[in-house]
């Protein structure tokens, strides 16, 4: 009999490893997913590549530090952070790193079979399953699929007490990660403690997963198809009507003129969304003639392609819509297209992002985000690496995408809202659309107070979206010219379509950025609702920050113009707007705006005060517009000519 030297050493390392009577459990695991069954014990000689997720240190400092570089008041205002110092500053302390290595070697695991992964959050190591047991106080078992997938996990683990506060997780543990084609896949309890959202309900898997799908509930609505001709005079019809030349009217900002190469802004769609040239091309001929940038600066993120097999407005009206927008309103500028996911398997935020930040990666969710190469193969499938870094944030993204708070675990919303920080600390300014269903989530849908699952959206609780309630990204409302009004008169607040997303987290606690605006509101303006339609402790992130017009966009779709509406057209706007502003700031010798919360809420005054409209769902009027900040538009929509004055007063 031949036994390895690895096997050989391993086996007597067990032998001696006796579990530390003050193990604690870590992670449990209460059933199996749906589809999955026992099989049988696994064998104790078998060899498991084991990974364990170090906790990140300094995440209590995480506003200090954003603070630092983003708030008009500090001297470090604009001194953003290179990527090194980000992911030294958050990388897992020395101090956990020895705690979690002593606790290994003193249980036989030798000191030169660990590593620690190039982002500095893993430490890696091989172990025997007997290993494995008795490291964590636990037995292995094999599971087959009802596809006959098989799957290493156990049902529970333990690490010592002292351990616990440097561990995040184990793996391979609790977590039945093995990717399961879509449609068989149900909803799984992955990580006992995180499987419930915010709302009370189990989380479903792929949620994440679905964002570009046409079902999402995410993307604008199209209204009647129109003739260009009947909008020659643009200026007079704007409250019909909502043109490039109409949206520069209601801010007051100018074309754009310059291009330095130092700024850029972006726009990430989520395949199967994608935009079409003739589309681009058509729009540009009736309203951008002096068009630079005809076609966006591909970044293809996990076989993202522009596809032209699937078209509709429900395949390529959000990604007309934003890049039409985006191009014209910035031009000369370049804009950027961020096209994630493939066409098997799309994509989430959190692919997104393990673009941009090479060390996200190791962290993602098998549940919700995607793997590459991609596993179920097939026509438009992605069979390259995963894109794990590699890709530049641009100093602007917009994305017009988003989920309800309530689909996913705050556990899950948690990590992607401290990624959005650190790339704030890089210095990107990161916008999303708040949301077409006021008061009520995608798909129009609430929360029933009792089972705290979703209802038709005529009753219960109010359902958030996310990330518009991360504290480290900026969202846009909508807003609307008054039926009848013109272009220099006051809007109100979107009422026709759709209706401004907006209201409080269950998740995130109130930044001291907004807490001004948002107990003000709550003084003067005291809601008629109670805790059972909201969180009213007054001590959550409210939501939007501010707004743009969010109706009557007049976009060319598949060969033809029609009318669109949502805060997905709000949201490249907005994003426009400040890229235009980091065009004179770089002009004058100074950075671009970075995490711009801080900024807006110092300068409420550069806004125009929203006070009519409100955000009706889940049977109710919802939240209404009112002077100052409120839950409906923010602080209002740009004033470009003021926010660009104070802009331009920062260092």
């Amino acid at each position: 009999m031949h036994l390895s030297l690895l096997t050989f050493s391993a086996l007597l390392a067990s032998s001696f490893a006796v579990p530390s009577v003050d193990h604690v459990l870590h992670e449990k695991r209460d059933r199996l997913p749906p589809g999955w069954q026992y099989h049988e014990k696994l064998k104790s000689t078998e060899i498991l590549p084991m990974r364990i997720a170090l906790t990140q240190s300094n995440l209590d400092k995480a506003d200090e530090f954003l603070m630092d570089v983003s708030h008009p008041a500090s001297p470090n205002y604009g001194k953003h952070w290179t990527h090194e110092d980000i992911a030294n500053k958050f990388a897992p302390s020395a101090e956990t790193v020895d705690a979690v290595k002593s606790w290994l070697t003193s249980s036989g695991i030798a000191p030169e079979r660990i590593s620690r992964s190039q982002s500095l959050g893993w430490l890696k190591f091989d172990a025997t399953v007997a290993e494995a047991e008795s490291l964590l106080n636990t037995e292995y078992h094999l599971y087959k699929h009802s596809t006959g997938k098989p799957h290493v996990a156990c049902s529970e683990y333990h690490v010592p007490k002292h351990v616990t506060p440097h561990i995040d997780f184990i793996t391979p543990t609790v977590h039945f990660d093995a990717k399961i084609p879509q449609g068989v896949a149900q909803p799984v309890e992955k990580r006992a403690p995180t499987t419930t959202a915010a709302a009370g309900h189990p989380v479903q898997t792929k949620a994440a997963l679905g964002i570009g799908a046409p079902s999402s509930g995410s993307l604008p609505k199209k209204g009647a198809q129109i003739n260009i001709k009947a909008i020659i005079d643009e200026l007079k019809n704007c409250n019909r009507f909502i043109t490039p030349n109409c949206l520069r009217a209601l801010y007051r900002f100018p074309p754009g003129l310059t291009k330095n190469p130092k700024n850029s802004y972006g726009i990430v769609e989520y395949t199967p969304q994608a935009y079409l040239q003739g589309d681009l091309d058509l729009f540009f001929a009736n309203f951008s003639k002096n068009q630079e940038q005809r076609t966006p600066t591909l970044n293809s993120i996990d076989g993202g392609i522009p596809q032209t097999t699937q078209q509709g407005f429900q395949f390529n009206g959000e990604s007309d819509l934003d890049l039409e927008y985006a191009m014209t309103l910035i031009n000369p500028q370049k804009t950027t297209l961020y096209q994630v996911g493939d066409q098997v398997e799309g994509a989430s935020f959190n692919d997104f992002l393990d673009a941009l930040d090479g060390s996200y990666c190791a962290g993602d969710d098998p549940f919700q985000d995607a793997t590459y190469p991609d596993p179920f193969g097939g026509e438009g499938a992605y069979l390259g690496p995963k894109n794990c870094g590699g890709f530049a944030a641009t100093k602007v993204i917009s994305t017009s995408y988003g989920y309800n708070e309530a689909d996913l675990t705050a556990a899950y919303e948690r990590r992607q809202c401290n990624e959005y920080m650190k790339l704030g600390l890089a210095g990107t300014s990161f916008l999303f659309s708040s949301g077409d269903n006021g008061v009520a989530g995608n798909r129009a849908v609430c929360i029933d107070p009792v089972t705290k699952e979703y209802n038709d959206g005529k009753s219960g609780i109010f359902n958030p979206g996310f990330p518009s309630t991360c504290p480290y990204i900026t969202s846009i409302g909508a807003t609307q010219i008054v039926p009848g009004a013109s272009v220099t008169a006051p809007e109100k607040a979107c009422e026709t379509v759709i209706f401004s997303g907006g209201g409080f987290s269950n998740v995130f606690p109130l930044p001291p950025y907004q807490s001004s605006a948002v107990k003000s509101f709550f003084a003067n303006h005291p809601p008629p609702y109670g805790a059972d339609r909201f969180n009213n402790s007054q001590n959550t992130r409210g939501f939007p920050d501010i707004s743009a017009n969010g109706a009557n966009y007049v976009v060319a779709v598949v060969g033809q113009f029609a009318l669109v509406y949502g805060t997905s057209a709000s949201s490249p706007v907005v994003g426009a707007i400040l890229t235009l502003i980091n065009e004179v700031r770089l002009y004058a010798g100074k950075s671009t705006l970075g995490f711009v919360n801080p900024f807006l809420y110092t300068n409420p005054g550069a806004f125009n005060d929203i006070t009519q409209g409100g955000n009706q769902g889940c049977g109710t009027p919802g939240f209404q517009a009112v002077t100052g900040w409120d839950p409906v538009t923010g602080l209002g929509t740009p004033n470009f000519p003021k926010l660009l004055e104070a802009a331009l007063k920062l260092p």
